[in-house]
């Protein structure tokens, strides 16, 4: 029988949910497992090998698979990339560090500056100068660009490198004379040229982009191919594909070279889903909302279509102020996104207030009613605590809850602080 079962797999900061569909059974089945943080693969493959039991389907009855992920989002925030170099025009390698000039908070007297991925000793700077025409002022000194390259990769061992030039979203010559001498000196080497990544006007916005990109480029493409290589052993010979933050999909090789398209990859899938659900019930005007374990996200669909823009600011050190993050310049769906989803972590502020988030309880060990070692409550621990989940049938039954450790936690954390019950603390949480 030919191949038509496609299944859908989201990596999230707690849970890896999956839905298998196949049309030509007239089946649609889910699964949940604990996400694996150490290697997002192992829960990708064991929850696909469940599924593919429950239903009495093989690795080869399976079409493709499309995957989100929420890795390059943590990667950028958590601040957990790989060591990067920029080779910029002369006299440009402050450029992504003085930004705009603008202050986010014009008031605020110790504001905090978003932190550049790479610091300055690891920007070295090229003789070359194209005009905003494209018309080539300076020719690139190919020799200076071998030395600074051999300064980065060689004396300061950095694993990637972005290369960024003045006007190259004009004329990219110059970045790919320069990537083909690069290549030809370290071929194995992850690199991210501006003009490939974000070939639009903005210096800041498209060198900012390019660091990005070379910043996570390694650690996607170990967890790819090695998800590749699982999959294969587990007997899959479809598609690949990945979910994109402007909510089309990609193939891994793509996701490999542009990973900072994928920033937005988890939650983008959540909008287009709600989109779609929007037209089938024909209301053109709804928000989507999307609790994830780490976060919540909202969406406005408008029209049936989700909001979309080609800008978009991650990790911010200022909360919802623009301007405070890095900027980048992707295709993404426009959401906001909170710190407050079901393993965000409640205690008690020193002004006496139940606060929620952005601390998590993750995976691992989980909210405490997982029973995983996890001793401080969590948002799940508030809903269990309330009657609003069933303890034996939480993830399919794959999970087991145990809400004696829910109230534990919450008397312990919460209401011991405020002089609540456990159920009251728990309602103050929701």
């Amino acid at each position: 029988m030919k191949a038509t079962a496609r299944i859908g797999v989201d990596v999230g900061g707690t849970f890896t949910d999956f839905v298998l569909h196949d049309p030509a059974r007239d089946l649609v089945a889910t699964g949940k497992r604990l996400t694996t943080p150490d290697d997002p693969s192992e829960a990708i493959v064991a929850g696909i090998a469940r599924l593919l039991e429950e239903t009495g389907l093989k690795p080869g009855d399976l079409h493709s698979i499309v995957h989100g992920t929420t890795l390059v989002t943590n990667t950028i925030i958590e601040r957990t990339g790989c060591k990067v170099g920029l080779l910029t025009t002369d006299g440009f390698r402050d450029s992504i560090e003085i930004g705009r000039e603008i202050r986010y908070d014009l008031y605020d007297l110790f504001l905090e500056a978003p932190p550049t991925l790479v610091p300055r000793h690891l920007r070295l700077e090229v003789p070359e100068r194209l005009d905003v025409q494209g018309e080539v002022l300076l020719p690139l000194d190919e020799a200076a660009l071998i030395a600074a390259t051999r300064q980065l990769v060689e004396v300061e061992k950095v694993e990637a490198l972005a290369i960024g030039f003045l006007h190259a979203w004009r004329d990219p010559r110059h970045e790919r004379r320069a990537a083909e001498i690069i290549r030809g000196l370290y071929p194995d080497l992850a690199m991210t040229l501006s003009s490939a990544v974000a070939p639009e006007i903005r210096e800041f916005e498209r060198i900012s982009t390019a660091c990005a990109n070379a910043y996570v480029q390694p650690r996607m493409r170990r967890y790819l191919d090695k998800l590749e290589a699982s999959l294969a052993a587990l007997g899959f010979t479809g598609a690949l594909y990945v979910m994109l933050s402007g909510g089309g999909i990609a193939s891994v090789q793509e996701a490999k070279d542009y990973p900072i398209r994928l920033i937005e990859s988890g939650p983008a899938a959540g909008a287009m889903a709600a989109s779609w659900l929007a037209q089938r019930a024909g209301l053109d005007q709804v928000i989507s909302y999307d609790m994830g374990g780490t976060t919540a996200k909202v969406c406005l669909i408008d029209d049936f279509r989700p909001q979309a823009s080609r800008t978009f600011e991650v990790a911010r050190v200022g909360r919802f102020k623009k301007g405070s993050g890095l900027p980048l310049r992707i295709p993404v769906i426009e959401m906001v996104e909170i710190g407050a989803g079901g393993g965000s972590i409640a205690q008690v502020d020193s002004m006496g207030r139940i606060q929620v988030g952005p601390e998590s309880a993750g995976a691992d060990p989980g909210p405490a009613c997982y029973g995983r070692g996890g001793t401080h409550p969590a948002v799940t621990d508030a809903n269990l605590a309330l009657g609003r989940y069933d303890p034996e049938l939480f993830a399919g039954g794959a999970l087991r809850l145990h809400p004696d450790q829910s109230r534990k936690a919450l008397a312990e954390h919460v209401g011991g602080k405020l002089a609540l019950s456990a159920d009251m603390a728990a309602l103050g949480v929701v």
